[in-house]
């Protein structure tokens, strides 16, 4: 059975930094492909950062460089380091997987976590 779980949320005041992590469990994790997506009340789901199988990376046209996606194939883990937060960058936080390419499309992601919260106070 394939989970992930998201850790390292929080509250912050705006300027501040959080990583988040996703721990991975029941699929070889370094052949699969991972995002992190967010998601604000009312809104669908917004690509956040993502890195393919490969270690290639990619990120959000919002993010001006404030975030880093890594990963460690050792910890099975996934993360997100965030600097320099916004108000406007609070949300859930997701992440999720899928064998193949990357992708923004949401529904291509077959397995998800069950999303933590971030929040950023001016």
């Amino acid at each position: 059975q394939v989970q992930l779980v998201e850790s390292g949320g929080g509250s912050v005041q705006a300027g501040g930094s959080l990583r988040l992590s996703c721990t991975a469990s029941g699929l070889p994790f370094s052949k699969y492909t991972y995002v992190w997506f967010r998601r604000t009340p009312g809104k669908e789901r917004d690509f956040v950062a993502g890195m393919s199988w490969s270690g290639n990376t990619f990120y959000g046209d919002f993010l001006t460089n404030r975030f880093t996606i890594s990963r460690d194939d050792a910890k099975n883990t996934l993360y997100l380091q965030m600097n320099s937060l916004k108000p406007e960058d609070t949300a859930v936080y997701y992440c999720a997987a899928r064998i193949g390419v990357w992708t923004t499309h949401v529904a291509q992601y077959a397995y998800w976590g069950q999303g933590i919260q971030v929040t950023v106070s001016s």
